[in-house]
């Protein structure tokens, strides 16, 4: 039970990257509460998963809502050691040409502003205490833009990243370390958002949302003296450049 007595808190929780974390923290013991725009998900993520978690909803994009969480995360989690944003979305208008800018408004509300939104509400807690880990699901599209990702969502991710690394480095002199996660491509339903369907081979080459667990299990375990900036993790059967 590598993390009894600790608590944390995920957003994007009731599915894909953000539940397997949940499981995978929960089942080391952590205390846990997810959170997500999805009621329903959001409930049937607590009801099947044991160990037993908590589950609120939220808008990550809307400050209100936020703050409405990080109410309810005090009274019933308690103090929260860990923030996970994995909150995150994408389109299907990847282009600059083809994207609206609505769609460009919706897409940064969500994958940089919601990230910030969720800092914002838990950084005085950890500033206090002087401990506390924050790990923003980046992606790769976070470290180079590529027409995979998209306009919209490779500017959101990178933004992801920079707000991560200045709250990091702002933060560190007060114990409180942040890391930035990079997925390569990850079996997740954000792909039914690509502009071509995923075939069922290309799915099963690339990266499944339980393979973030362990390795995020380690940076969380780490002690509060050690802190691991930034994390990439790719499918082995992808280039990296």
């Amino acid at each position: 039970m590598k993390l009894e007595g600790k608590n944390a808190l995920i957003t994007g929780g009731g599915s894909g990257i953000g539940l397997s974390i949940a499981r995978g923290f929960a089942e080391e013991g952590c205390r846990v509460a997810i959170a997500g725009r999805r009621q329903e998900v959001i409930e049937k993520a607590v009801q099947t998963t044991n160990p037993p978690m908590l589950g609120h909803t939220v808008d990550v994009a809307d400050r209100e809502s936020v703050q409405q969480l990080f109410d309810w995360a005090a009274e019933s989690l308690g103090q929260i050691d860990i923030l996970v944003n994995a909150a995150g979305i994408n389109i299907k208008n990847r282009s600059m040409e083809a994207m609206r800018p609505e769609q460009w408004d919706t897409v940064l509300k969500i994958n940089a502003t919601g990230a910030y939104n969720c800092m914002y509400a838990v950084l005085p807690q950890m500033r206090e205490r002087r401990d506390g880990l924050v790990i923003n699901i980046s992606s790769i599209s976070g470290k180079r833009a590529w027409d995979v990702g998209g306009v919209a969502y490779c500017a959101s991710k990178f933004a992801m990243a920079a707000l991560g690394t200045a709250v990091g480095n702002e933060n560190g002199p007060n114990g409180v370390r942040v890391t930035n996660v990079y997925p390569g491509e990850v079996d997740t339903s954000i792909l039914e958002q690509r502009p071509n369907p995923v075939s069922e081979e290309h799915r099963a080459g690339i990266l499944q949302p339980e393979d973030m667990v362990g390795v995020l299990v380690a940076v969380a375990c780490l002690p509060a003296r050690a802190h691991v900036p930034e994390l990439i993790v790719k499918p082995t059967n992808a280039t990296f450049v």
